[in-house]
C-alpha cells in the first residue's frame, strides 16, 4: 500500500482545513517544497497535491507550485483541485502531474470527465469520491449532493475508472480516526477498484489495518503536520511493506 502525504494549496501555501472548512484554515508553511523535500527524504514516493483555491474558484490556479514540486522532487504527484477543461487537464499534465483527480467535473460534467478517461487512460485519471454522510460532495466539498456514494463508484467502475480517492468529509482533519468500516465496504463490493483512502488517518496503526483490507493507498496529512504520525513513522512503515 501506498502511504500518500497530502499538501493542500492556498495562495501558494501549504494549509489544511477541518472538514473541508475554508473558514477552519491553518498555513503549516509558507514553502510546500520544503514539505514535499522532507516527504522524498523520509522515502515516501508518492504525493497528493490539492489545489484548493482552484476547487473553490472552479479552474487550475497553482499550477506553478505543482512545477516547482514535480520538477524539484521525483514524487510521482496526483493533483486535483478545479479541473474543469481540457485546458485545466493540459496544464496540470504540462506542469508534472502523473495523475490527476477529478470529483466535481465527474459529478457534473460527466461526458468531459470520461473523454479524460478515453484520452489519457485509466492509470492517469483518478475519481475523486468525497463523501458527507455517503453522499457526494461537490465543488471544493462546499455542496453536497444526494449522488450516493457506492452507486457513484459502481457507475464509474462500470465504465473504466480504476482508481478512486475516497475522503469521508466528516473525518478529515478531525485526528479522530478514519472511516475504516466504510473503506472495508467498499472494498467488498469493488474488490478490483484500486481505492486510496482519505480522511482522518490519525495513527500508523489505522495504515495497518488500511493495508490490511487491501487498500491501494492511504492519504495522510494532519496527522503529520501534527506529530501524530512522524516521518520516522512512515520511514519504519514503509520499510516494514
Amino acid at each position: 500500500m501506498f502511504v500518500i502525504p497530502a499538501i493542500d494549496i492556498i495562495e501558494g501555501k501549504c494549509v489544511r482545513l477541518t472538514k473541508g472548512d475554508y473558514d477552519q484554515k491553518k498555513v503549516y508553511n509558507e514553502d510546500p517544497l520544503e514539505v514535499a523535500m522532507a516527504f522524498e527524504d523520509a522515502g515516501l514516493t508518492r504525493l497528493h497535491l490539492v489545489d484548493l483555491d482552484g476547487a473553490k474558484s472552479g479552474r487550475i490556479i497553482n499550477y506553478k507550485v505543482l512545477e516547482k514540486l514535480a520538477s524539484r522532487t521525483s514524487l510521482h504527484i496526483d493533483f486535483g483541485g478545479g479541473l474543469k477543461s481540457d485546458e485545466d487537464l493540459a496544464i496540470a499534465f504540462d506542469s508534472g502531474a502523473k495523475q490527476v483527480t477529478g470529483g466535481t467535473i465527474a459529478v457534473k460534467n460527466p461526458e468531459v470527465f470520461l473523454h479524460w478517461l478515453e484520452v489519457y487512460g485509466s492509470d492517469k485519471i483518478i475519481l475523486g469520491a468525497d463523501a458527507r454522510d455517503e453522499k457526494i460532495a461537490t465543488h471544493g466539498w462546499l455542496e453536497t449532493t444526494e449522488l450516493h456514494l457506492f452507486d457513484f463508484l459502481d457507475s464509474y467502475t462500470q465504465k473504466g475508472i480504476s482508481h478512486a480517492i475516497c475522503t469521508d468529509i466528516s473525518k478529515d482533519g478531525m485526528l479522530k480516526g478514519s472511516s475504516v468500516e466504510l473503506y472495508a465496504r467498499i472494498r467488498e463490493r469493488l474488490p478490483e477498484l484500486r481505492l486510496v483512502a482519505s480522511g482522518g488517518v490519525s495513527s500508523v496503526a489505522e495504515l495497518e489495518a488500511l493495508q490490511e483490507m487491501g487498500c491501494y493507498g492511504a492519504i495522510v496529512g494532519k496527522a503529520i503536520y501534527e506529530g501524530h504520525i512522524t516521518m520516522k513513522d512512515l520511514t519504519n512503515h514503509i520499510s516494514k511493506q
